[in-house]
């Protein structure tokens, strides 16, 4: 009797276990179907971040990198640096300012302000200038131990203002290159190959999946193919060293509206036309903190942050021609037609539009502010 009441206690138990093991085949395939399915959405999320990563690097990085003159009797020569700590140093090349009798500087926003050296080395080509004014600005993190490998992908850029704004993409094709040009030893620097301009010298080489700063730009071939890159790991303690010596009080300055003054009015335009871009590329990329800095204090009074935030917020594709300036008694009037696409408030539709603009630009405490805006009908 006992073994006859055995069989269906057995029965019971194989058909849990078969049917315990149907339902962990049946998730195991779902879960496979779902993951399936799932991952081109994945795949297309990623290649779409990374591209905005790309774009971010470089909006924040223009905000540091800065353009520099000097002025001696006879020439002017430009190039470009990066903010590099809290006191308002600049990083740049020996080459850039060992010439100049008179320095000054020109921001991403177009400010101008004047500029005195910290150190400068005579034979590797770095040096470092302070602007007091720029104390306060953030500047991008530096890779200060970590060398780059042959592959790394890199961001090359220059100066931020005009004509000379420069941005190119390529690898570290190249370590350890030794040589000599204009007296500076150039030893263990990187080849890129990124092409560098006359107006990249001095600026930062940005390693692409990090964002931080790993070397100077320096050199570039005459053909303009094949870059070298002062690695930062390289030279920082001798920038920190000057950094750390040099006290506010021991640097002379020329004055900011000395340097303005003796302007050329082709570059005053220029100047003009680079804080209208500069304007609606912030807008574009949505920092509407730095567009909202480049307004005057009457249009500030106006309007307040946040209402222009509000104003703009909506836009998610901005495109405009070719700008057109002229002088307007002591002002200058910027005029060119913006494409605005806006996502509406009520549904998801958006809405495109076409209208031209007149930005009036002019000098407030010495710097390019705009002061009006003007949209037509």
């Amino acid at each position: 009797m006992r073994q006859k009441k055995s069989y269906p206690i057995l029965l019971t138990i194989i058909i849990l276990i078969i049917g315990t093991t149907g339902v962990i085949i049946t998730i195991n395939k779902s879960n496979s179907q779902l993951i399936s399915i799932n991952n081109p959405s994945i795949s297309e999320v990623t290649t779409d971040s990374n591209n905005l990563n790309l774009q971010s690097i470089v909006h924040e990085a223009e905000k540091n990198v800065i353009q520099i003159e000097g002025k001696n009797e006879s020439n002017t020569i430009t190039g470009s640096g990066f903010l590099y700590n809290n006191k308002g140093d600049i990083i740049t090349n020996a080459h850039v300012i060992n010439e100049a009798d008179v320095l000054n500087v020109r921001t991403a926003n177009a400010r101008v302000y004047p500029a005195a050296v910290v150190g400068i080395s005579e034979k590797t080509d770095i040096a470092v200038i302070r602007v007091p004014q720029l104390a306060s600005e953030q500047s991008l993190p530096i890779e200060k131990e970590e060398v780059a490998e042959i592959g790394d992908e890199v961001i090359a850029l220059g100066s931020p203002h005009g004509f000379h704004n420069t941005v190119t993409l390529g690898i570290i094709s190249g370590k350890d290159r030794n040589f000599s040009v204009d007296g500076f030893d150039y030893n263990n620097v990187y080849q890129i190959s990124a092409p560098i301009t006359h107006g990249n010298s001095g600026g930062p080489l940005i390693k692409r999946d990090t964002g931080e700063i790993i070397g100077i730009n320096s050199v570039g071939t005459e053909d303009g193919l094949i870059g070298f890159s002062i690695p930062i790991a390289e030279v920082i303690n001798q920038i920190e060293q000057w950094s750390n010596e040099v006290k506010n009080d021991d640097l002379q300055f020329a004055s900011t509206s000395d340097i303005i003054s003796i302007q050329k009015p082709d570059l005053v335009l220029e100047d003009a036309e680079y804080v209208v871009n500069y304007f609606l590329e912030s807008i574009t990329m949505r920092d509407y903190v730095s567009a909202y800095a480049l307004l005057g204090s009457p249009l500030q009074l106006e309007t307040s942050y946040a209402d222009f935030r509000d104003n703009y917020i909506n836009i998610i594709n901005l495109k405009y021609d070719d700008l057109k300036s002229n002088t307007n008694k002591n002002n200058i009037e910027v005029a060119l037609s913006i494409t605005a696409e806006r996502k509406l408030q009520k549904d998801h539709d958006t809405k495109i539009e076409t209208f031209p603009v007149t930005f009036e630009i002019g000098f407030e405490n010495d710097q390019l502010k705009i002061l009006k805006i003007t949209k037509s009908d």
